[in-house]
């Protein structure tokens, strides 16, 4: 019984986790949509908004369908966050999706590299509902910067 309970807290801890960085990249990307009103690539950083607010929702479920307090404040993607901050307001439009990249990177790692951190439920949601996301907003990111260059 010990056993189940250490499974259920370590798993309601590397969700938390999880979802201090989904809240840091949609708190992230809301920042550069208010520095590139006038970006072509504005729907697409919308879209990705969106689904980082999403996943946010379904890690704050699970963790509280488990018992746990969710996290309310950013993780990873804080300095990333800070960077756009103290940022002049006209930062470049290349800057600021080259943040987002990076951002959409380390998300995607944490997500692969900690995977085998859950127990079998919170693993499926994360493979099943937030990783194919996760790629999704990497994978656009990807393109708009392809589309800069």
């Amino acid at each position: 019984m010990q056993n189940i309970a250490h499974d259920q807290s370590d798993t309601i801890s590397q969700l938390n986790s999880f979802l201090r960085g989904e809240l840091s990249a949609a708190e992230t990307y809301r920042l550069a949509l208010e520095r590139l009103e006038q970006s072509e690539f504005r729907p697409s950083l919308v879209q990705c908004t969106r689904s980082h607010e999403e996943r946010a929702r379904l890690l704050t479920e699970a963790i509280l369908g488990r018992g746990g307090e969710p996290a309310d404040s950013s993780g990873a993607w804080g300095s990333l966050v800070r960077m756009i901050e103290r940022s002049a307001a006209a930062i470049s439009e290349s800057a600021a999706i080259t943040v987002l990249e990076e951002g959409e990177d380390h998300g995607r790692d944490d997500y692969l590299r900690d995977l085998d951190n859950l127990e079998p439920s919170a693993r499926q949601l994360v493979e099943f509902a937030i990783l194919p996301e996760q790629r999704r907003t990497h994978d656009t990111i990807k393109a708009v910067k392809r589309s800069l260059s």
